[in-house]
């Protein structure tokens, strides 16, 4: 099986060196949770752990709040495929993570297939004892 977000991070964290970011059992979960949530659509469970002042920088530089970031897991056809994640990163600071890693991003959008390599970069934050994203920046990579 192919590694994915969740265990990309959670491999990270795992063999970092004695003294370095542990992954918490809570964040993974929260990772876990909005990965297969992207996968299978499902926007109540993406709502749920999705900040309602999330803010996602797209690779063409544009800009989506919550609402338009959820919408498009409602359009009919859009559909990601599970996502294989490269050189993970995992930083912590209190009750704020940073998740990151290079992915090769592939969907189905409008009936066409789209492909994109990217850098992302998740910023998670502690709120009321929940995990939440509340940020998320795709970079392209050539």
């Amino acid at each position: 099986m192919a590694p994915t977000l969740a265990s990309g991070i959670t491999r990270a964290a795992e063999s970092a060196p004695p003294g370095n970011v542990e992954l918490p059992l809570d964040l993974a979960k929260a990772i876990k949770e909005h990965e297969q949530a992207t996968v299978r659509n499902d926007i109540e469970v993406l709502g749920d752990l999705v900040a309602e002042d999330y803010l996602l920088v797209n690779s063409d530089s544009t800009l989506q709040d919550k609402q338009s970031y959820l919408a498009d897991f409602t359009v009919p056809g859009f559909r990601l495929d599970p996502f294989m994640m490269e050189e993970p990163v995992l930083k912590l600071w209190g009750d704020t993570a940073l998740t990151a890693g290079r992915v090769h991003l592939t969907w189905t959008q409008d009936g066409r297939r789209q492909d994109r390599l990217l850098r992302m970069v998740h910023v998670w934050a502690k709120d009321d004892g929940h995990w939440r994203l509340t940020y998320t920046q795709l970079t392209r990579i050539p």
